[in-house]
């Protein structure tokens, strides 16, 4: 089971121990470091940082969101980025939510699948370099030949020679209708929220995908990469109460009432009545009580708790059910020791 160290995005300040993190992760056999972006810090400054004192491990946005830059803006990146690096770049991208790109970013949030297949197509035309982009879509119009326009769009290829054409693109997707297009279209899978039990209903959404005509990958070359809280503990029943709270604040808080996709994926879990409650509690502002009625196996079915033995057996469940790297959070060079011993046992 490879593991990826998710540094996420920043709070009020940039975490503090970041560059000691990366610096461990490359030493100690993780796979790839991700960065985020939500409103705040943005996902690929972080990156070319820290891979400026690494040799080893890949650097990957999980995720950059489509609405902060246009295709050929996130190709630029991405291809920077993987020049600077040697070659150990992995574009993630995602939609993000109605409330962060009507909100902060200014546009409309409909039609997310048909602008994130336009996206990735743009994308991909750009590492390639074997014509001028161009795209005829609705979303992305290259060059454009709209209203306010000049007419003077011409079709460019990118100056700079991209290092790999093949530049893996991951997509962070929740939903069976985005997954299946993740199938399709991308090399790897951000999955948040997973949960192994529900590993034959993933399974079917990832197979519509890789069985339509022109997928990019199949099972085989395709990787999936869950987000997932690995906690090495003799009190499990604490750590568990300890995480209720990020629990729900996802569910509760992380959309409005009407348009939450972790919610939803939750309501798939089979957590439907509490979702509702939990969310009726913390948008009215009782988010200890939200906190306080998450079931015990809402936070169980997607991290992972226990002591040493206990986690490697659960380890093993994932990568049986098609795991193929865990992303982790971690606080400390040692916790991060702590896991890789756990996971991958020299």
């Amino acid at each position: 089971m490879k593991l990826g160290l998710q540094l996420g995005y920043w709070g009020a300040h940039p975490p503090a121990n970041a560059q000691e993190l990366v610096t461990e992760a490359d030493s100690s056999g993780f796979d790839a470091v991700f960065s985020a972006e939500s409103w705040g810090n943005d996902a690929f400054t972080p990156l070319a940082w820290w891979g400026s004192s690494t040799e080893r491990i890949r650097l990957g946005t999980s995720v950059a969101q489509l609405s902060a830059r246009t295709p050929t803006g996130a190709a630029m990146h991405a291809l920077t980025l993987d020049h600077l690096s040697g070659g150990r770049a992995i574009l993630g991208l995602g939609v993000s939510g109605p409330q962060v790109v009507e909100g902060w970013y200014g546009q409309p949030f409909p039609k997310p699948l048909a602008r994130t297949r336009e996206y990735v197509s743009i994308v991909r035309q750009v590492l390639a370099r074997e014509a001028p982009v161009t795209n005829d879509g609705p979303h992305y119009p290259m060059p454009f030949k709209g209203e306010g326009g000049m007419g003077l769009g011409k079709p460019l290829k990118p100056i700079t020679h991209p290092l790999r054409a093949d530049l893996p693109i991951w997509l962070g997707a929740e939903g069976p209708k985005n997954v299946a297009l993740t199938a399709e279209i991308a090399d790897g899978w951000l999955a948040i929220y997973y949960t192994p039990r529900l590993a034959p209903m993933y399974n079917e959404w990832l197979d519509e995908g890789f069985a339509r005509t022109g997928a990019r990958r199949s099972r085989e070359d395709f990787e999936i990469a869950a987000t997932c809280q690995v906690v090495i503990t003799d009190d499990r029943a604490g750590e568990i109460a300890k995480l209720k709270p990020i629990t729900a604040l996802y569910v509760g808080g992380m959309g409005a009432a009407e348009v939450n996709f972790h919610a939803q994926v939750y309501t798939r879990m089979g957590y439907g009545e509490e979702v509702k409650e939990i969310q009726k509690l913390f948008l009215s502002g009782r988010k200890e009580e939200a906190a306080a009625i998450v079931p015990d196996q809402m936070v169980t079915d997607t991290m992972i708790i226990g002591n040493v033995d206990e986690v490697r057996t659960q380890v093993k469940q994932w990568e049986e059910a098609g795991v193929t790297m865990l992303l982790v959070t971690c606080r400390s060079v040692e916790h991060m020791r702590q896991l890789a011993e756990a996971v991958n046992p020299a």
